[in-house]
């Protein structure tokens, strides 16, 4: 039996970096201080999450109403199973994130660090806001929140590319929440006329039919357009114009997950899996999502430019965590779930090696990349691991999660998805193995032949090669010690892994 205790500690955890957002624009003319700040609220705010750790293992929830607008609509924050455990991966990979962005940084000498930074704070908040929401009200200001803040990391470079790349971003993202969660949110408020907050088992069992239910399922998880679900996902390989450490931002840490939690929470607080299955519905979205899956990546298989043949491997395995939702068995959904934390960490350590490979060399394309891996080893190695767990092979964590995906997929009866999983997982191999291969074993006959040596070795910055290295590691950690990310799923699902 399932209890509730009243703490204020999820609201300090999201709003801390925000708070933090004064010194660090306050101490941007002194580097050292200013970044000092970010590290600070970054451990503080960790901390704070891993403090309401055991309370949620033992199966008790933390509330806190912030404050009451109107009859039955607040903002509110509550920790479960899901938000501690996508809380646990926004907090713990922005502290290495923000590592990296220094070497990043100052390594390219990039212009408005203090303004970067400033946002990559209120980014990260907005994110532990959306982790904790209680209710749809609240998830959905913390999700446009997220919008706003991250537009300016986007359009960082402020060269045409990146105002238009930036258009783009924002175009589809507010258009789609605006233009369908948003009347969805006031259609299940004005339906049901309850406080909007999520459930174990959902809230809408009674009070819709199955044509409503679909309508409002369709807008929910298209209007969650960070999800990347086709046809709304233009705007993630246009956002690779941002600096490197805001596509890791974007792909791992904050908004494309925040797209995909905001699916789940639906799905699993607002519906409930027993009313999906009992109205049908989820076989349409996964249909969608397994669309999605296997076009991207083909698309990225074609591409030359390395930040968006991964911006595209993203869209594809981002739709696997929809897919898996989508199949509603037991399984499916905990492999949903834990493929969060598995696809961060990565993703982040590839797109923090592309980023640390343009640093040292100035190189984008893969096709340039030739024998790089003499001279960038650990980098190169890194991407290796990273690859991996994104494939879902062993000894990474990508492997636990896709396991349960697929044995989910057999659960529910579907064999044509389960092949979809199968077909994916060979595409992926396709697109990122080659890569670390040619690193390390070049085509060119004289870059072959020429011996590895130490002295050769040219690596970015040690604030560039140790984030992706500590990333790469827990990679490995995830495939040995997974319970922790499992035990979490399994309080949302009624088992224990």
């Amino acid at each position: 039996m399932s209890s509730t205790i009243t703490s204020f500690t999820p609201v300090l955890a999201a709003l801390v970096s925000l708070l933090a957002v004064l010194p660090i624009a306050l101490l941007g003319r002194s580097p050292n201080l200013r970044e000092g700040a970010t590290f600070i609220a970054g451990i503080i705010k960790f901390s704070l999450v891993v403090s309401m750790l055991p309370t949620v293992l033992a199966g008790t929830t933390i509330e806190y109403t912030l404050w009451q607008i109107l009859p039955n609509i607040a903002i509110a924050f509550r920790v479960d199973g899901l938000g501690m455990l996508f809380g646990l991966v926004a907090s713990s990979l922005w502290i290495v994130t923000s590592l990296y962005s220094i070497g990043y940084m100052r390594g390219l000498k990039e212009h408005s660090q203090t303004r970067f930074f400033s946002f990559f704070a209120v980014s990260l908040s907005a994110t532990i806001g959306v982790a904790f929401a209680a209710n749809l009200f609240t998830l959905y200001l913390f999700y446009e929140m997220l919008s706003l803040a991250t537009y300016p990391l986007v359009t960082h470079h402020q060269d045409k590319e990146a105002r238009t790349g930036g258009r783009t971003y924002l175009t589809y993202l507010l258009s789609t929440s605006i233009g369908f969660v948003l009347p969805a949110l006031i259609f299940v408020y004005v339906k049901t006329g309850s406080s909007l907050e999520f459930s174990k088992d959902g809230f809408l069992a009674g009070s819709i039919n199955p044509t409503e239910g679909l309508i409002l399922l369709l807008l929910f998880t298209f209007g969650f357009a960070k999800s990347g679900l086709m046809p709304f996902h233009s705007w993630l390989p246009g956002a690779m114009v941002a600096p490197t450490p805001v596509s890791a931002l974007l792909h791992a840490v904050a908004v494309v997950k925040v797209g995909v939690f905001c699916i789940l929470r639906v799905y699993t607080g607002v519906f409930g899996i027993d009313l999906l299955e009992d109205m049908d519905l989820g076989i349409i979205v996964a249909w969608i999502a397994a669309f999605t899956v296997v076009t991207s990546s083909l698309i990225a298989l074609s591409q030359d430019n390395l930040k968006r043949r991964l911006a595209f491997s993203t869209i594809g395995q981002l739709s696997y965590i929809i897919l898996g939702a989508a199949l509603l068995s037991d399984r499916a959904v905990m492999g949903s779930m834990t493929h969060i934390a598995m696809h961060a960490v990565g993703k982040i350590t590839l797109f923090m090696c592309a980023g640390a490979i343009f640093v040292a060399t100035g190189k984008k394309y893969i096709s340039q990349m030739d024998g790089l891996g003499r001279k960038m080893p650990i980098t190169f190695a890194a991407f290796s691991i990273g690859s991996l767990s994104v494939i879902g092979l062993p000894p990474t964590g990508g492997l636990i999660s896709k396991f349960y995906l697929v044995t989910g997929a057999m659960d529910a009866g579907y064999v044509a998805l389960l092949v979809v999983f199968l077909i994916s997982t060979i595409l992926n191999a396709a697109y990122l193995l080659p890569i670390g291969y040619r690193a390390f074993f070049p085509k060119d006959p004289d870059l072959a032949a020429k011996p590895f040596s130490w002295k050769n070795v040219d690596e970015a910055s040690w604030q560039c090669v140790v984030p992706l290295s500590v990333t790469a590691v827990l990679a490995f950690v995830l495939f040995i010690k997974p319970q922790l990310l499992l035990s979490l799923a399994g309080l949302m699902v009624g088992s224990n892994g």
